[in-house]
């Protein structure tokens, strides 16, 4: 193909009409999702060829500030269901569109080569002098961060391991810094617990859910969005059979159960 040949397609595609391209959908989602939401990407781009589905990972409270801000996104996947409520009550979201898709379960993680016994201990290993950094999301921000803050206070070791905590920006950045080497263990998502790197270089033990409030992770479709068709379409497409199915393979409850 000649050089002008290229140069006239090139300008026939810039103008073609928006409805002629992929419909794209920008996706805000907290970081426990990040493998999760790779694949329900994945899979739901290859069931709807003409749409193209961008994610963006990081603290649900961070999300949420520049939500109240009309950031440019779609939808909105967080890691409890009171951010995108809120978003809801203030006016910032289509009505009626909040849902809840599953529920977070936390886990501590250290790295294969620690000494500390999980299985015998649970959380009072942290309280072992080997351990010396803990790494957990900031709870001001991220609802992981609250959940690992009221499981050490549940287990009675908040006050012993506080000057130990190490707090990352989202949960995803804890589980980094235990990855790393920078703290010597973590209290971290199950769902990036499960994670191939975290699985080869570590262990984990699931924290009972009965020590931290129960963490139900909600969404909501953003009033600015000029995708709602497709915005419901992925929404159903997680909340429907296989995209449960992903959710409960990479370690979260589902609502109802």
């Amino acid at each position: 193909m000649s050089a002008l040949r290229r140069g006239l397609l090139a300008a026939l595609l810039l103008l073609a009409p928006a409805a002629a391209r992929a419909a794209e959908l920008v996706v805000a989602a907290a970081s426990d999702l990040k493998f999760a939401m790779d694949e329900l990407i994945a899979d739901f781009q290859k069931r709807t060829p003409e749409a193209v589905v961008k994610v963006s990972y990081g603290s649900s409270g961070n999300f949420f500030a520049q939500l109240q801000q009309q950031a440019p996104f779609d939808l909105f996947f967080s890691a409890d269901f009171e951010y995108p409520r809120r978003l809801e009550a203030e006016g910032h979201a289509l009505a009626s569109t909040t849902f809840v898709y599953a529920v977070g379960r936390l886990a501590v993680w250290v790295p294969r080569a620690s000494p500390v016994d999980l299985d015998a201990q649970g959380l009072r290993a942290l309280l072992a002098p080997e351990i010396r950094k803990i790494a957990i999301a900031n709870p001001r921000h991220a609802p992981y961060g609250r959940a690992a803050e009221a499981a050490l206070r549940h287990f009675g070791i908040y006050e012993s391991v506080q000057p130990k905590l190490v707090l990352g920006e989202n949960v995803a950045q804890a589980a980094q810094f235990a990855q790393s080497g920078a703290a010597d263990a973590a209290l971290i998502a199950h769902s990036l617990a499960l994670a191939p790197a975290m699985q080869a270089e570590g262990r984990f033990r699931e924290v009972p859910v009965a020590s931290y409030p129960r963490m139900e992770q909600g969404g909501v479709i953003l009033k600015w969005t000029e995708q709602p068709k497709l915005a419901r379409a992925f929404r159903d497409f997680v909340q429907g059979a296989h995209g449960r199915a992903i959710l409960r393979r990479w370690g979260f409850f589902l609502p109802g159960e």
